[in-house]
């Protein structure tokens, strides 16, 4: 019985795809260019302003540390839970977007966390980050 000897084909790659992309790349930078030579040609006469600066800075996070024996610091000084409502609530009213960051002492009771939590929430305060430290660092995360 004679055998039958079959040949396959080498496999190859098909570049089409490839090269219709590159081409279109090419196509859309081409008229991107095209769009900013003719904005450079408009002929504007833009206002003038006496300074320029940025209208409000972002303010940096407030930070409430809770300590072991239930105290709270709101950066740094010493309040109480109703001082600090109202602090954060001034605060909020100033920038709308004001963040609070809430560091507990690890060996301090959770309701204290909580309360300083509940503080934020009635203050309206809606960023809120509880720093911790991850297991085995000793840099502190957020």
């Amino acid at each position: 019985m004679p055998l039958k000897v079959q040949h396959d084909e080498a496999p190859s790659l098909n570049l089409t795809p490839m090269i219709d992309v590159v081409f279109q790349l090419i196509v859309f930078f081409m008229v991107a260019t095209k769009f900013t030579e003719l904005e450079r040609d408009i002929q504007l006469n833009l206002p003038e302003v006496s300074q320029a600066a940025a209208m409000t800075a972002a303010p940096k996070a407030r930070e409430i540390v809770v300590l072991a024996d239930g105290r709270y610091l709101l950066d740094g000084q010493e309040s109480a839970l109703e001082e600090m409502t109202s602090l954060l609530a001034a605060a909020k009213s100033e920038y709308h977007g004001v963040e609070v960051v809430i560091r507990g002492d690890a060996t301090c009771a959770f309701q204290h966390v909580a309360s300083a939590m509940a503080a934020c929430q009635k203050a309206g305060v809606t960023e809120l980050n509880v720093s911790v430290r991850v297991a085995g660092a000793s840099a502190v995360r957020r």
